[in-house]
């Protein structure tokens, strides 16, 4: 998957890089920095370090792993957070995760874990924070393939809008039930004589019936104007994915793929349980990650990294390959 988020150790994470949130002069800190180095081996960490310090607030640098499962380590400085001056911590915040980005990307490696720069010791809000980071690996991977993980060390670090969360609660609560299938009335069964459909359309549907998942998604990327790397970027699905569904016709996603492509798609609640039905799925009022994806669908809200923010919350999974 090109982002997830995974409430983790991060020194344990099997990815190419992981990145420490540093102090200016690359000094073994505390907290999640002091880990990094005692699991990388804190004596020959320390020594490539101090070679390559200082090094200024938003920048980043790059040294070995050593004994960590990661290959090497990107070492970048967050700002200490300034709540007179938000724009200018934000700057630097920003600078901080796109450089580590780049450098992953220039060095070639295809995946990168970051904790939540600045969140700790530096003050910077949590909730602000996370959306920094969102803000800055949405842009980044619009642009570039790479794998991103965000690790939270405990679920009390991960800080989601309270407005939201209880948006999101009261549409759970309030939607066990179904209450967006169509129900008929006795006596008012529609006919094909009453139908405002003309007959070629009628027909239109009939034929339509029959048609694969895949053929369904490339005719709504076309009829929806959007370009085929858009969708599957919006929909944070790598590629590779996106090949095998566009090149297989018989290829069946699984179920958080297909909601994923309906929602980069944008498309309504009927139009997604349709696309759903040619995998074989279908939002069921039974469960909640069913629900939650209705909440943000039924309330146009398309971003596939504000919906996971909130699954992850609940812990279920989250949508994407």
């Amino acid at each position: 998957m090109p982002f997830t988020i995974v409430c983790q150790d991060i020194t344990k994470l099997k990815v190419d890089v992981i990145v420490n949130a540093s102090n200016t002069y690359l000094k073994m800190g505390g907290g999640v920095c002091g880990a990094i180095f005692k699991a990388a081996g804190a004596e020959k960490l320390q020594a490539v370090c101090d070679k390559l310090a200082p090094i200024e607030t938003g920048n980043a640098v790059i040294t070995p792993g050593f004994d960590l499962p990661a290959k090497c380590i990107i070492h970048t400085v967050g700002p200490i957070y300034q709540h007179w001056s938000k724009k200018e911590s934000e700057k630097y915040l920003r600078a901080a995760y796109t450089n580590s980005l780049k450098l992953a990307f220039e060095k070639k490696y295809e995946s990168i874990a970051f904790p939540l720069i600045s969140s700790g010791i530096y003050g910077y809000p949590k909730d602000e924070a996370l959306q920094v980071a969102l803000s800055c690996i949405k842009d980044f991977l619009f642009s570039h393939d790479i794998d991103v993980t965000l690790v939270v060390f405990d679920k009390s670090s991960f800080s989601i809008s309270n407005k939201l969360l209880s948006a999101v609660k009261s549409y759970v609560d309030e939607h066990y039930v179904d209450v967006h299938e169509k129900t008929i009335k006795p006596g008012k069964e529609p006919s094909i004589e009453d139908s405002s459909a003309s007959a070629n359309q009628f027909m239109g549907l009939i034929d339509s019936l029959d048609e694969s998942f895949s053929k369904t998604i490339m005719r709504l990327i076309s009829s929806k104007g959007r370009t085929e790397v858009e969708v599957y970027k919006r929909a944070n699905i790598d590629r590779k994915l996106f090949s095998k569904l566009r090149n297989n016709e018989s290829y069946m996603p699984s179920k958080r793929t297909a909601i994923a492509l309906a929602v980069a798609l944008e498309l309504s609640l009927d139009e997604t349980r349709d696309l759903l039905k040619r995998a074989g799925y279908t939002l069921s009022s039974s469960f909640k990650f069913d629900i939650i994806v209705q909440y943000f669908i039924a309330n146009g809200i398309f971003d596939i990294f504000e919906i996971n923010k909130v699954l992850f919350s609940y812990d279920l999974p989250l949508l994407g390959y």
